[in-house]
């Protein structure tokens, strides 16, 4: 059986958050007597909250991984549905349920981090068969800490520091685990996975995670019209507080789980899953019409420019970006404050296809 070094090693050695719910989750398994491990994280959409236990681990090997991305909001639990679990976060304590007389199984509930934003928190829940001895809860205190430690020094590198948006680096590091279908095989309609299988202590190489993309997933990149221009007339402070607006309207456009990047400067990016073109495009459309309707601060009227596109399944972040690009530039080029996909572009004729050295090169 791993150790408790050994479990340390393997939760400071991730460069993934993603991952560190399911490390979490098996160390405090293998290192104490305890049943069932469920890390739940609250969801937000048009200010609906709701639950996903986003993993579930059973002492005898059964459990589940589910990604947020592909997960059905409207029938998860709503945030009333586990009172226990909203009691915890109220309290920001750990609370203690008896449900089967004082002696007998219980479970405990943890505020999974500290200090975090609505859309990052979620509960550690404990399964146990009787009360806990202070050696296991020492131990599940030890193993959250390092975990929460981790999860910290990953957000300060994955994050803009203007914004708090994932940025570039990230989508580079999570592109490949946040468009998986799952860790491993699936079940119907489940979007999940049995962890025996799962990446826990090293990542797979590359060529091992193409062709595993599912259908559905959508990288757009939204482009701020005439930055530079409006930075050089209104200046740096204001444009990071106009950026920031931005912000806001993005983090209110989109779900919780929809990833949302700053590239730099003018640049953002949403990597987000959709049954459709059309309905990606709808949403793309709110966003840039709520951007078009807010009253900024000394610039009254900002628009963007989004392209957009489907991520394929032997695509890389570099190739999906390029792809985005392609339709911002056309955007750009015609008018500006337009969403436009790729693959739309491409239907309609605007960009040709040429034949050179063996490969496919898009250009207009």
């Amino acid at each position: 059986m791993p150790t408790l070094i050994d479990h340390l090693i393997k939760l400071t050695d991730h460069r993934d958050r993603e991952l560190l719910d399911l490390t979490l989750a098996k160390a405090l398994l293998d290192l104490t007597s305890i049943q069932r491990v469920v890390i739940a994280r609250l969801m937000v959409d048009e200010e609906q909250k709701r639950w996903l236990d986003k993993v579930t681990l059973d002492a005898g090997g059964g459990g589940k991984v589910v990604d947020p991305l592909r997960a059905d909001f409207k029938r998860l639990p709503r945030l009333d549905d586990e009172p226990d679990r909203v009691r915890c976060l109220q309290e920001n304590a750990e609370i203690e349920l008896a449900w089967a007389g004082q002696d007998g199984p219980r479970i405990y509930f943890y505020p999974l981090l500290d200090e975090v934003r609505d859309d990052e928190r979620g509960v550690l829940e404990v399964h146990a068969g009787s009360v806990l001895d202070d050696g296991a809860r020492l131990i599940i205190d030890q193993i959250h800490r390092v975990y929460r430690n981790m999860h910290v020094l990953l957000a300060y590198s994955d994050h803009d520091p203007l914004t708090g948006l994932l940025n570039r680096k990230s989508l580079d590091d999570t592109f490949y685990s946040a468009v998986l279908e799952e860790l491993t095989s699936t079940s119907p309609g489940a979007g999940a996975s049995t962890p025996s299988s799962a990446p826990q202590d090293a990542k797979p190489a590359e060529p091992e995670r193409r062709h595993r993309v599912p259908p559905n997933y959508w990288l757009a990149t939204i482009a701020v019209d005439h930055f530079q221009l409006l930075n050089d007339k209104h200046g740096h402070l204001l444009m990071e507080e106009n950026t920031l607006l931005i912000t806001r309207i993005m983090n209110n456009t989109f779900r919780t789980h929809d990833r949302l990047y700053r590239l730099g400067g003018d640049r953002f990016a949403a990597l987000f899953h959709c049954p459709e073109e059309s309905s990606a495009q709808n949403l793309l459309e709110r966003l840039r019409d709520s951007i078009e309707r807010f009253n900024f601060p000394q610039l009254s009227r900002v628009t963007v420019s989004i392209g957009f596109t489907r991520i394929q399944s032997d695509d890389t972040p570099d190739a999906a970006l390029e792809r985005s690009e392609q339709a911002i530039d056309y955007v750009q080029r015609n008018g500006y404050n337009q969403v436009c996909s790729h693959a739309g572009l491409l239907r309609r004729g605007f960009f040709g296809l040429v034949q050179r050295s063996g490969s496919v090169d898009v250009f207009q």
